[in-house]
């Protein structure tokens, strides 16, 4: 009986012990918590390539006459872009520069059926400001500024002939209007991402002169293109902004 009541106070002393040097002890160190992960970002310097169709109207008006030959226009695209993102939370705001080699053309019958009035929009180009939401790896952004197209006109006889006298029946110039549009680019890694786009290109009425498309009459000649592209941009990141 003694030696169990002796044994009963051994451990008891040595819980009270072990107790009070627990107390002694200064508390354990908190483990300092992972940081966030960083937000996605969409800033910075990017380069890509798109590929697309195309199609809109070529409006002809000779003047004097005030005959038309209007015609629809389709074909494909394919080109390049650069741009640069600043991001401020989820807004984001960039300017882009692109360059399309087209084949955007048409024809029809001219006022004279003896001829074909045709045109072609061999090159297609704007520089624009974009704005955008960025709902982590989408970016769902408008766009607008400076259209560019180089398109070529002709008024040749069926069998391919100019027309007669002194007109040489071809008429190439430059067209500066405007383009506008809006589209949905996903980053399906930090760096990569691809977009889908749609774009209009309004570059309003230039003139031909008569011995260009017509011996007797100047042809005001009106232009709009609708473009659909599919893209891919590699991005040199920008600073990270924090969505949190």
């Amino acid at each position: 009986m003694r030696k169990t009541a002796i044994a009963v106070l051994g451990i008891f002393v040595s819980a009270v012990v072990n107790q009070a040097g627990a107390a002694d002890m200064p508390p354990p160190i908190p483990t300092k918590a992972p940081p966030p992960p960083p937000a996605w970002t969409w800033a910075g310097f990017y380069v890509g390539a798109n590929g697309g169709y195309g199609w809109g109207n070529t409006d002809w008006l000779f003047t004097i006459a005030a005959t038309t030959a209007n015609h629809s226009t389709s074909g494909g695209l394919a080109g390049g872009q650069i741009g640069y993102n600043w991001q401020i939370k989820n807004w984001v705001l960039g300017v882009e520069a692109d360059g399309d080699w087209a084949n955007i053309k048409g024809s029809t019958l001219c006022p004279n059926p003896v001829f074909v009035c045709s045109s072609n929009t061999g090159d297609l180009a704007s520089l624009r400001g974009r704005v955008g939401y960025a709902a982590g790896p989408v970016l769902f952004y408008g766009t607008g500024g400076l259209g560019y197209a180089n398109s070529n006109y002709s008024a040749l006889t069926v069998a391919g002939g100019l027309p007669p006298v002194t007109a040489t029946g071809v008429f190439n110039t430059d067209r500066w209007g405007y383009a506008a549009g809006a589209g949905i680019e996903y980053g399906f890694t930090p760096n990569w991402s691809a977009k889908i786009e749609y774009m209009h290109y309004g570059f309003g009425t230039v003139t031909a002169p008569p011995t260009t498309l017509s011996i007797t009459n100047p042809s005001a000649l009106g232009l709009n293109i609708d473009t659909i592209k599919i893209g891919v941009n590699f991005r040199w990141g920008g600073p990270i902004v924090a969505n949190y």
